[in-house]
């Protein structure tokens, strides 16, 4: 199923530089029943080891395989961080598809309990305060491995101060399930 994932994400990108359609949602369904169930993805698309794009879904509000396609597209074309996908670009990229979990709110008193509670490496995190939110894949431990870096900067991609922390603001984790080419 791994591979099929993969594939449908690369065909969506594909279709649209060659303005055609990807493989058929029926026939996807029929082989593969897990594409006619609610799932939120994320597509992350990497060029030379350097992020492309990154798109996804917090919330299954849609079934795979339209949560992939649009997702895929939105990676390519649509992240506001990077100019559309070029053709020649799309040639050399690595694709990963992130199939989460329904997020959970994370009670916690202060930052030393949110810390204990926190599964650095493990946890995709969502951060809540009043208007501003922001998430992070667990994959961003990878460039951000300490509780300290990774949640400064998840204050700052939610527009709010590196110390928002101190601001008690809502929590939640989720995981994910990586699929991506070998």
């Amino acid at each position: 199923m791994n591979q099929e994932i993969l594939d449908l994400a690369h065909q969506a990108i594909e279709a649209k530089f060659n303005q055609n359609t990807p493989p058929s949602k029926q026939t996807l369904t029929q082989q593969h029943q897990e594409f006619s169930q609610p799932q939120a993805t994320f597509v992350t698309i990497t060029l030379d080891g350097n992020l492309r794009g990154c798109i996804g879904s917090l919330v299954a509000h849609r079934d795979l395989y339209d949560d992939l396609i649009s997702n895929a597209q939105n990676a390519a074309f649509s992240d506001p961080r990077f100019p559309p996908l070029g053709h020649e670009e799309f040639e050399k990229v690595d694709i990963e598809v992130s199939l989460l979990t329904q997020a959970k709110p994370l009670m916690y008193e202060n930052i030393q309990d949110l810390k204990s509670k926190i599964k650095t490496g493990h946890h995709g995190v969502i951060l809540k305060l009043n208007n501003a939110q922001a998430t992070f894949l667990p994959q961003v431990w990878e460039q951000l491995p300490t509780f300290e870096q990774f949640f400064a900067h998840l204050c700052q991609k939610a527009r709010l101060n590196e110390k928002c922390l101190e601001q008690h603001p809502e929590i939640f984790t989720y995981e994910v399930q990586k699929v991506q080419s070998q």
